[in-house]
């Protein structure tokens, strides 16, 4: 949470369930272009909050008139993400080689991610 983001909360009967924020990607030439990231609640993962709050961070960023919707590091492990993301439309335009140490797998692959609005 900061002034350069605008902060949403997915919530039922009091419980949250998850959270995003959006901003611009860049300043200046670039601001056309939001960036937006994710939590969900541990016992709300598979319930069909992600894929709600990506529509809505979508028709929110119409709304505010971006053009455009750019994942600046999805990594490559988080196959539920990206599968998801993909399902909404989105791209892998950018792999960033062994950007992210995985407690597990070492170092692995992380994705820019796009989606024209």
């Amino acid at each position: 949470m900061g002034a350069d983001k605008e902060v949403f909360v997915a919530e039922e009967a009091g419980a949250i369930l998850g959270t995003y924020y959006m901003r611009p990607n860049q300043a200046g030439g670039g601001r056309h272009v939001c960036n937006c990231g994710y939590v969900t609640a541990p016992d709300a993962t598979g319930r069909g909050v992600a894929r709600r709050m990506c529509e809505h961070s979508m028709a929110t960023a119409r709304a505010h008139g971006y053009r455009a919707m750019q994942f600046n590091f999805v990594v490559s492990t988080n196959q539920r993400a990206i599968s998801l993301w993909q399902k909404m439309g989105f791209e892998v335009v950018g792999t960033l080689p062994g950007a992210f140490r995985h407690p597990t797998h070492g170092y692995v692959d992380a994705f820019v991610m796009y989606q024209a609005l």
